[in-house]
């Protein structure tokens, strides 16, 4: 029986660092010690201010760091000392070259498995956790086969992580299940009953599926490309909704309250964004292009540009409803995570809609609370000519400076705090008319009394009825957009 006392895991972000705390917590009796090359990243995980943005990762990471989790730059001693080692490094998506855009690039996988095999001695069961294409436990196995010394063997296991930003501890700790799969020969059986194990310790057995290597690498992309298409199809019913006078919001209700569809990923939006979602639709689509699937791969590229499209269409509704046109606008952007309750921007939505504005001359002021910002300059100028993203772009503080003298407001991430703010206050200090553009549908509750006090509002999915007004002398509503009633002479 192969028992697991230290873990090392070789990448130190968003899905090393909460997966192996969580199991640090979880497994007092195992060492566990996160490595990466970036030293400030380590620092930042010793210190009080992490790295990463999670709710509840601070206080896991203080019940245990120094007790049997550790930081540490020094890679090549936790992998000689670990029984088991995570690789959790970045898969970008190739920029260039064969697959360029849509196929993963493996490059940091593959100088793990190099470096693993260079420096380890006795026996290491070598757990993928990064997102891979199918198949890429092999080129490792491959890797390790050929740089094989007498004294060393190595089983090599997938166990992809399906956890989401924002909820991350909580899926950790409660997940829906756990998948685990490697080789079916007597060696990697025993490998995946090793990492069983350590799961067992807080989850239930009968959450934990183990299935061949290949299974559960395609299980992972699979995964994801179903919930990215929930999203792009619900995104597509609200334009319809906008062109029809429907609600989306109602809609999915009503669709998700059928058993066989379920109401899980159908809030419309301005569209999905994350580190997993794009790229792992993208590398399935250049899957099943190389396996000479071009059905299959236009239909999965469908879900990427209806995303795009829903990023466009938000953007041109937005220079439609400010007369054609935002050059010298002020345009206030609240939110630029990708998602509420995380500091990741990558792929983030903002990020599209702010470069469609900005080619359109849009001053932009944009506001996050958790988003440094220099990490939003840094998004905004990749491609771009840093001088003309200084030029237009502004990062505010607070909300209320971000609002201050602007012509419009454009929600787009659904943080909590933004349904608090002193909208009259935000309004006086606006240009009028004051737009508020909703991106995510998080003001529904409030469209009466924003428009009362002078708002016009647009949102997602939805067309927002005329504001009604009050005559002075009488208590007759009339529409914004129509005359007042004559009065009669008595």
């Amino acid at each position: 029986m192969v028992e697991v006392k230290s873990i090392c895991c070789i990448g130190a972000g968003y899905v090393g660092g909460p997966t192996c705390t969580v199991i640090a917590q979880m497994c007092p009796e195992v060492t566990v010690t996160v490595v990466d090359l970036n030293e400030d990243r380590i620092r930042a995980w010793n210190s009080d201010n992490l790295p990463i943005f999670e709710p509840g990762l601070q206080e896991v990471v203080e019940s245990c760091r120094g007790v049997n989790l550790f930081f540490s730059t020094d890679i090549d001693t936790a992998i000689q000392d670990a029984d088991l080692i995570f690789i959790s490094v970045n898969t970008p998506t190739k920029t260039f070259g064969i697959g360029k855009g849509r196929a993963a690039d493996l490059k940091y996988i593959e100088a793990c498995a190099r470096r693993i095999a260079d420096v380890s001695r006795g026996c290491k069961i070598v757990v993928e956790k990064s997102t891979v294409p199918v198949r890429a436990a092999e080129s490792i196995r491959r890797i390790f086969n050929a740089n094989t010394k007498s004294s060393l063997s190595f089983q090599v296991l997938s166990n992809p992580e399906f956890l989401a930003e924002g909820t991350a501890i909580a899926d950790l700790k409660n997940p829906d299940r756990v998948l685990i799969g490697g080789d079916e020969t007597p060696e990697g059986q025993r490998a995946i009953e090793a990492l069983h194990r350590i799961y067992e310790h807080w989850v239930p057995k009968s959450k934990i599926i183990t299935t061949n290597t290949w299974s559960s690498e395609l299980s992972k992309l699979a995964a994801n490309a179903f919930l990215a298409q929930r999203i792009s199809s619900i995104n597509s019913i609200s334009a319809v909704c906008e062109v029809t006078g429907a609600d989306v919001e109602e809609v999915a209700h009503a669709i998700g309250t059928d058993r066989r569809i379920g109401s899980r990923f159908l809030k419309a939006s301005v569209g999905f964004g994350g580190s997993c979602f794009q790229k792992d639709v993208l590398n399935l689509v250049y899957l099943c292009e190389a396996l000479s699937l071009p059905e299959v791969a236009r239909y999965w590229q469908q879900v990427i540009e209806i995303n795009d499209y829903q990023r466009k269409r938000f953007s041109s509704r937005i220079i439609g409803c400010l007369f054609n046109t935002v050059t010298d606008k002020k345009i206030a952007l609240l939110g630029f995570a990708f998602k509420k309750d995380t500091g990741d921007t990558r792929e983030s939505s903002t990020i599209y809609i702010s470069r469609y504005l900005m080619d359109e001359g849009a001053r932009l002021h944009i506001y996050d609370p958790k988003v440094k910002p220099e990490q939003i300059v840094q998004d905004l100028s990749h491609g771009e000519d840093p001088s003309r993203v200084s030029h237009l772009v502004t990062i505010s503080a607070d909300p209320y400076d971000a609002c201050e003298d602007a012509h419009a407001i454009v929600i787009c991430t659904e943080w909590d705090m933004f349904k608090e703010l002193e909208y009259e206050r935000i309004y006086a200090a606006m240009l009028k008319p004051a737009f508020i553009f909703d991106g995510r549908r998080i003001l529904d509750s409030l469209h009466e009394e924003l428009q009362h006090i002078g708002f016009q509002v647009e949102t997602i999915g939805k067309r927002v009825k005329q504001r009604i007004s009050f005559n002075g002398s009488k208590n007759t509503p009339t529409p914004d957009h129509l005359p007042a009633p004559k009065r009669t002479k008595q």
